[in-house]
């Protein structure tokens, strides 16, 4: 196996082009933008690489890279990564030129610096692999709070209406979450053997009451990060007021950072609260599927009702890991990828409708598709896989969640198939009142509105929906990664899988 560096180079790659870009004269907009894009390319290659060395049948953590920090708490550089992690930082790599890409023309109008705009999103890029490649605690946290900072200036500076309220909202909330997790952290290094080492903490032998306190200060954090009912209403204002790429990298990927915590931290490190407190995740995550869904039904604003979507779909993950079955977590996880492949696509193409109509209100629309009809189309293939319709992606993510939490718990996945009724219902409505029917006569004054997919946005949607297709069909090299690292995980919390009813055909291999 190689020993180049992979995971410091890539956590360093994007900041490094970050500072490049931030000082380029405000005057060259396009150099600030096409260094940007490059930047971006090389992060995707080196992630290539790195795909390339890794073992799916190898150790558990793999790449490790650990460089001493400050040697008086025991904290290190340490980086490694899992199949988890692995697949996270793969959809990261891929999404930021993407989003790059779309996001040519945001910052434009704004009376901000462009080049800070793209320095912004790269800089943003290095924090979200940091912090998924993190295995010292206390390293993870810095990043957990650092990710902040430029998503906040990103739409604070540069989003729509409300920008600064749902700029400072999101901060809050996070900033809460985080305190809550820096007690547990702090916790965890006195009463730890003084190490944020991931694996030395792992083999630490906690009381029942101190587990559990540990347990919540960690499980709060990452739920508002997720977020779960009822932490989750910072997530509709940041989403709504972003702009749509930022919105697509918030809901994408930063979201996912919530639900990686609880399966790296939460599960591992305090196995017995992590089970004492089941029935608080599968409940929470409940909730928020069937609100999620029947508030998503009745938004008028096309990025709310997409953030309002998310909040159902992270019900979904949040069954899958609290089900305690490979089946299911090997579900949840792939299923933060697919919500980063599906949702990440429909923002997008919600900021193109969005920036062409002028205005994100649903009723500003309708009959689109006459005038637009490659993008409605586009729009349609993603409404689609949000709702998890079989041959996208999302289906199969939503279908492993769902077998592998019925053979423990058979209440908590029908009641979670509920929400795949009501998807229907805010995707379909979402769909048919925006480009179907008698084009709105307002649309046929704006120039805009009949102007199709571009070039530049057709290379912007095509990777992602040939993703979404292709693992609609063929989700197994990816699954074979993700497999490995969710078996280990679950043996952690000292759980099996349920063996299987006599008759059936697992039975009798």
């Amino acid at each position: 196996m190689s020993h180049f560096p992979y995971l410091t180079v890539l956590t360093a790659a994007p900041l490094v082009g970050a500072a490049g870009i931030a000082f380029l004269p405000k005057g060259k907009p396009e150099l600030a933008k096409r260094a940007a894009l490059a930047w971006s390319v090389v992060v995707l290659a080196l992630t290539v690489g790195l795909w390339t060395q890794f073992d799916a049948g190898g150790e558990r953590f793999q790449l490790k890279d650990s460089w001493t920090w400050i040697p008086q708490w025991g904290a290190k550089f340490t980086f490694a990564i899992d199949g988890i992690a692995l697949v996270m930082i793969a959809l990261i790599a891929l999404l930021v030129p993407v989003v790059i890409l779309a996001s040519w023309h945001d910052a434009d109008n704004s009376k901000r610096s462009v080049p800070a705009y793209f320095a912004l999103l790269l800089a943003l890029e290095c924090t979200m692999i940091g912090v998924f490649a993190a295995q010292d605690v206390f390293l993870f946290y810095v990043f957990f709070e650092v990710m902040l900072v430029p998503m906040y200036f990103l739409i604070g500076s540069y989003g729509g209406h409300q920008k600064q309220y749902a700029a400072v909202k999101f901060f809050l909330y996070s900033l809460l979450g985080g305190l809550f997790m820096l007690a547990s952290v702090v916790g965890l290094w006195v009463l730890g053997g003084h190490t944020f080492d991931w694996q030395q903490l792992v083999s630490a032998d906690f009381s029942v009451n101190t587990e559990r306190w540990l347990f919540l200060g960690f499980f709060v954090a990452f739920a508002i990060k997720a977020p779960f009912f009822p932490f989750h209403t910072w997530l509709p204002d940041a989403g709504g007021a972003a702009p749509a790429g930022a919105a697509a990298l918030l809901v994408g990927v930063l979201d996912k950072v919530g639900t990686f915590g609880i399966l790296r931290y939460c599960l591992p490190l305090f196995p017995n609260a992590s089970k004492d407190f089941a029935w608080l995740g599968l409940t929470l995550a409940l909730i928020g599927i069937v609100y999620g869904a029947l508030v998503a039904i009745g938004q008028n604003d096309l990025k709310r009702l997409v953030s309002y979507t998310s909040i159902a779909h992270f019900g979904f993950i949040g069954i899958g890991i609290f089900a305690f079955t490979t089946q299911a977590g090997t579900g949840a996880v792939l299923y933060m990828v697919n919500h980063g492949l599906a949702t990440g696509l429909l923002f997008l193409v919600v900021g193109m409708l969005v920036s062409r109509r002028g205005s994100a209100l649903v009723t500003d629309f309708g009959g689109a598709g006459k005038l637009m009809p490659v993008l409605a189309g586009v729009f349609f293939i993603a409404g689609l896989a949000s709702l998890a319709l079989p041959g996208t992606s999302p289906f199969i993510s939503e279908f492993l969640v769902l077998l592998g939490t019925f053979t423990v718990n058979k209440t908590v996945a029908i009641i979670a198939t509920a929400g795949i009724v009501l998807a229907a219902g805010y995707v379909l409505w979402m769909i048919q009142r925006t480009t179907q029917g008698t084009p709105n006569p307002k649309l046929l004054e704006i120039k805009a509105m009949g102007r199709d997919l571009s070039l530049r946005e057709a290379v912007v949607v095509t990777p992602l929906i040939a993703l979404i297709l292709l693992l609609g069909f063929y989700p197994k090299p990816v699954i074979d990664v993700i497999n490995p690292a969710v078996k280990a995980t679950m043996q952690d919390v000292g759980k099996t899988d349920p063996k299987p009813i006599a008759g059936t055909v697992e039975a009798g291999k």
